[in-house]
This record gives structure tokens, sequence and C-alpha cells, in this order.
């Protein structure tokens, strides 16, 4: 009859235990990444009783065998904070708390608390591996994912390119500007500023680029040849075919320079086997330093002359398209010519099929004047036929008006940090404020081979000589989930069932209790009996 007693009470002991599991679910049924329980019941020893039949086993009641954690996926629900993610298969978060102790947790409610650390709803810090400022990820180092320090380095231009369409009617001389915004190494600002001047050839037109105001010192062509359709079919480049020729006996040349080379678009040379002139320019020096004339110029008819300092035989200058500016320039030996001396010479322009032009900006090995750089080493890249993983903007000429259509360069200032994101395979891209995008850090999972035997304390999980150790992972591979960003993992609690569970946990509870109370009264009747 005591048996009776005892087996009841187990009976509600063991509901009791069950009905506590139920309570627990429920009451955190919103809780974020929690991972329901389950009771699971077991019979206790039995004793054996002698009857005439043979032995008989009776139980001795029931008592809870273990309580295990439910690790089914919980639904998603979206948040929109960035910094938010949810687990999409197996894995845990790994987070450390101030002592350093690792704890596992599905809970993906992570913020930059103020030391720029990503953290969790209790500060405990997010585990992963960060990206250095070059972009290469340091997978010696599992660290917490501190953002505090990420910026975008600036990157000086190495390359540019201008898209564009030419008006075909444009008067010989005319020009169209195009200018953009270039970055030294520095990230500070320039004006990089492309002329384009109509030749007298309606095909021809000349380029000159510049830096802040002050010219390229070098391009590897200086002007484009357009077809009949309006396409890019030929670029140029002019120079002398050979030194200048002069015929005074006292004087001389100490230099001759061409400063516009873009303005040398025909070839002077009759001996030119590609493109034969019609004959050399001459420039006669008159009774007077003042009295230079010009001839042989044919193949540039505008052609102008300018002179330097009045009365003076120190330099002679060509206007070519006669619009103004010294094309040519020749520096003489001062007041030592005589009248009827000439200067003779032949201008060469080389075409070639449309290629990359390299511009030179300041001297090689040299730099900008405080001490920044711009391309490589001087040379920045006009990117007129396309660059790897860039193809080169188009440029046409038709009878409309001039317009800019495209201006591309890679350079760009530093910025701050300005949104995250969060990809699926853990990687931390941050959004700057210069609008480039960087890697910043990788979120690693954790995962278990006998998740049963983790120690769960609250939403977290923490590892035992039971479950095995941790084994580490970048998302979306050896088996573990991918993230969802902006999103989390609610409970997956599912109230229904607790609800049925919750029914039977009550009936076996009174069940219990009616065995006790029914004992209780075979152990009275007993006692009356001696009255």
């Amino acid at each position: 009859m005591s048996s009776s007693l005892n087996i009841g009470t187990t009976g509600l002991a063991a509901s009791e235990k069950q009905m506590d599991v139920i309570g627990n679910n429920l009451a955190n049924a919103n809780t974020v990444g929690f991972k329901a329980a389950d009771t699971f019941f077991a019979s206790m020893l039995s004793q054996s009783l002698s009857g005439g039949g043979g032995a008989a086993s009776v139980g001795q009641g029931v008592g809870v065998a273990a309580v295990s954690t439910v690790f089914a996926q919980g639904t998603f629900q979206s948040t929109g904070n960035a910094t938010d993610a949810a687990i999409d298969g197996n894995g845990f978060f790994i987070v450390k708390d101030k002592d350093g102790n690792s704890l596992y947790t599905r809970a993906g409610a992570f913020h930059i608390n103020n030391a720029g650390v990503l953290s969790d709803i209790n500060n405990y810090a997010l585990q992963g591996h960060m990206f250095d400022s070059n972009g290469v990820i340091e997978y010696q180092n599992t660290s917490p994912l501190n953002l505090q320090n990420a910026q975008s380095k600036p990157s000086a231009t190495t390359y540019f390119g201008v898209g564009m369409t030419l008006d075909s009617q444009t008067l010989p001389g005319d020009t169209f500007n195009s200018s953009q915004v270039v970055f030294d190494s520095r990230g500070a600002k320039h004006n990089l500023n492309t002329v384009f001047t109509k030749m007298g050839d309606p095909n021809y037109w000349a380029m000159q680029t510049s830096l802040d105001g002050v010219d390229a010192s070098s391009q590897s062509y200086t002007g484009l040849r357009f077809d009949s359709t309006g396409n890019v079919t030929k670029v140029y480049n002019a120079d002398f075919t050979a030194a200048p020729v002069e015929t005074s006996v006292l004087g001389s040349i100490t230099s001759s320079v061409i400063n516009n080379k873009g303005q040398l678009y025909k070839t002077t040379d009759p001996a030119d086997a590609t493109n034969p002139g019609n004959g050399p320019i001459v420039l006669t020096r008159g009774a007077t330093a003042d009295a230079w004339t010009i001839s042989g110029n044919s193949d540039y008819p505008n052609a102008a002359l300018i002179l330097g300092v009045s009365g003076t035989d120190d330099l002679v200058g060509i206007d070519l398209d006669g619009i103004g500016g010294a094309d040519i320039t020749f520096t003489l030996g001062a007041d030592a010519w005589a009248s009827g001396e000439t200067i003779t010479f032949n201008t060469t322009q080389t075409e070639s099929a449309p290629g990359n032009s390299t511009v030179r900006f300041y001297a090689s090995g040299g730099a900008l004047s405080d001490g920044s750089t711009i391309g490589s080493d001087g040379d920045v890249t006009w990117n007129l036929v396309g660059i790897p993983d860039h193809a080169a903007p188009t440029m046409k000429t038709f009878a409309t008006t001039s317009r800019i259509s495209s201006l591309e360069n890679d350079g760009y200032a530093p910025g701050t940090l300005s949104s995250l994101v969060i990809n699926k395979d853990g990687i931390v891209e941050g959004m700057f404020s210069n609008g480039q995008r960087q890697n910043l850090a990788r979120i690693l999972l954790g995962d278990f081979i006998n998740l049963q035997g983790l120690n769960k304390v609250g939403s977290y999980f923490i590892e035992t000589g039971v479950s095995g150790p941790s084994v580490n992972n970048k998302p979306g591979s050896g088996g573990l989930g991918e993230l969802q960003s902006s999103s989390l993992e609610m409970s997956n609690t599912d109230t229904a069932k607790e609800f049925i569970k919750m029914i039977t946990a009550q009936r076996a509870y009174q069940s219990s209790a009616k065995i006790i109370a029914t004992a209780d009264q075979m152990l009275q009747t007993l006692m009356n009996v001696k009255q």
C-alpha cells in the first residue's frame, strides 16, 4: 500500500517538472533565438513479487530521464537592422563575455557598442576574423569584430576616360572642354581638363590634357581622326621630321619647341612615304627683325607668325591655325640675323590604330607640389580603347551640339563608414562616404558533434566534455548554415503543441494525485477494521 503512495508522489514530481519545462517554453515564445526543451520520462526500478503463478514485477513510479533541447529551425523575422543576422541551417554565433568565456547562441541581434565592437544584447563581443587595411583576411586570429577604425583609404587616379559627341560642324580653331575631378595619393582633389580643338580638316580634332591648369608634359597621342561615320579611326602624334635648318651666318636657333602637337595634324615633308606633304615651311627674315615672313605653308594655309620682343630677333613663333597661340616657337641668337636668312623645317604627323594614351603630369620620380603622387609614377592612362574590366567610353563626331556623355576615373577620396551589410557567407561589408565598399570582417560560426551535450544557460549554450569541442568555420561551409541579414531567428516554441503537452501533464498530475488519495482511503479503511 505504501508503494502506491510513493509511486503517486513520483508522478506528481515528474508532472511538475514537465510543467516547468512547458512554462519556460511558453514564457520564451517571443525570445530571439530561443530553443525549446522537451521532457522525457522513464519508469523507475521495479520490485519483484512472488505469487502462485510465478514472479511478477511492479514498477516504482516515474522519473524525468532527460530534458533535451529542440534544435529545430525557428522562423525568421525581418528587422531592417543591418547588424542583425539569422542562421539558416546549422551552427551558432560565437560570443565572448567580459571574462573571455566563449558562449554560443542563435540570437543574432547585434549592434556596434561604444567601443566599436559588434556585440549582442548583453554586450558580449561577436567573434570572427578581421580584414586588414589591404583587404586581406587575418585567418590566424579569431577576435572580436572591432569596426571602430574602419575607414576607406584614398586611392590615386590611375586612369580616366571621356565619353562624348563632338560637333562635326564646329569651325576650325574652336574648342570643346571636358573637366573631371581626379585624386592624388592623399585623396586631395585635382581638376583634370581636356581641351578638344577642331582642326582645318573636318575629320581631325586635337586634344590636350592639363592638371590644375598646367598642361601635361607629354601624351602618347595628341589628336584624333574620325571616319565618315563619326567613329574614331586613328590617333596621331606629331614632331619635326628633322631638326630645323637655319641659313644665318651669325645667328643661330638655340631651341625649337612644338608647344601644341595637336595642331600638327598634317605632314609637310614631301618625302614622307605614307602621308607626303607639299613641302617644307620656310620662315624668312626681312630687312628688320619685325619683318619676318612665312612661305611653303600650303598644308597650314591659316598659319600666322608670332614675333618676340619688338625690334629683336629673339623669338619667332608660328600659330598654325591662325586663331592665337604659338604652336611652334624658335628661340634665336639675338640680333645676329640678316635680311633673307631663313629657317626651314618639316613637320610629320604619325597616325596609328587607336590605343590608350599615357599622360604624364610631372617628371619621372617626381611628385605634386605637396609631395603626393598621381597615377603610376606620374603616368595616368587615358582609356581610349578599353582597359581590363573597363570598356572605353564612346567618342563620336556628328552634326549635333557637342556634349559629354560620361566621365570616369578610378580615384577617390578617403571615406568614413556610413552603413554595413552582412553577406550570406558572413562577410561584414562596409559602405563608405566616398562610395566605396570594403570587406571589414567575417563572422565565424561554431558547431558541435553532440548538441545535446551542451550546457544551456538562458539563450546561450556552453561547451562541455560531452558536447565535444566547437568546430568553427565560415557560414555556408563545413555543413554550417548561411546567414540571412537584417533578420532574426525567433523562438522555435510551438505554442499549440505546448498547450497539448500542458493538458496531458495536468491529467497525469491529477491521476497521480488520485492514486495518492485512493491509497489514503484504502489505508483509512484498513485502520477502521479494528474498530
